[in-house]
């Protein structure tokens, strides 16, 4: 493991749960937490901001490697347009191998005890090595719904339909990329969430880590 610093893996689509669930688990352990979604986001809103396409990979190699982890708390990252990008330059090889050491060092930089990653490869190429990972997901039209709120609650009053169409190109991309696709891992605990909600998901969670953390 990472300098001995033990690593929770959280996989899992888009609005499945698992960031919710990642974050209370961090602060329950007083691990560190990453959101790895928002380094995606991150290149993709910056090629936003210059108005590059997300499919220029010279450009999109160039925001990966220069990636400032203070502007991750942008909230413009959460956003409909970030996201929708994000899962394209997330396709891109070059920008998943620019991103793979910020992932790699991130819990002995971090001076937690502990770390936990959430993203779609977490458990099976940045931390293959974790000794506990999850896979969260949800049926499609429940993330779509909740997306759909989340986003709502900022602002941006996206059609449902158009939100879940989305997240079925999203989810295409995510797993049907050649390099590093979404898969879930030999030894994941899979939570579905479709019909639980925080607390819940939060207590079967626990329920797998207290025998071992």
């Amino acid at each position: 493991m990472n300098n001995n610093i033990p690593v929770i893996a959280i996989d899992g689509t888009a609005a499945s749960g698992k960031g919710t669930m990642a974050k209370r688990l961090a602060a329950h352990l007083d691990y560190a937490y990453l959101d790895t979604g928002l380094l995606y986001r991150r290149v993709a809103l910056t090629l936003l901001e210059k108005k590059i396409p997300p499919t220029d990979t010279e450009a999109a190699v160039q925001a990966a490697r220069e990636l400032d982890p203070a502007t991750l708390g942008d909230p413009a990252l959460r956003g409909a347009d970030a996201g929708r990008d994000s899962s394209v330059v997330a396709a891109i090889p070059e920008v998943r191998k620019a991103l793979h050491d910020f992932q790699r060092e991130f819990p002995a930089k971090s001076g937690k005890r502990g770390a936990i990653l959430d993203g779609r490869d977490i458990g099976t190429v940045i931390f293959p090595e974790a000794p506990i990972k999850f896979f969260v997901d949800a049926k499609i039209e429940v993330r779509a719904e909740r997306r759909h709120k989340e986003l709502a609650g900022r602002g941006e009053a996206l059609p449902y339909e158009k939100v879940l169409e989305d997240m079925k190109i999203r989810d295409a991309r995510d797993s049907g990329r050649d390099f590093r696709p979404m898969k879930i891992a030999e030894e994941a605990i899979i939570i579905d969430t479709t019909s639980m909600g925080p607390d819940a998901v939060f207590e079967e969670a626990l329920k797998y880590l207290s025998s071992k953390v």
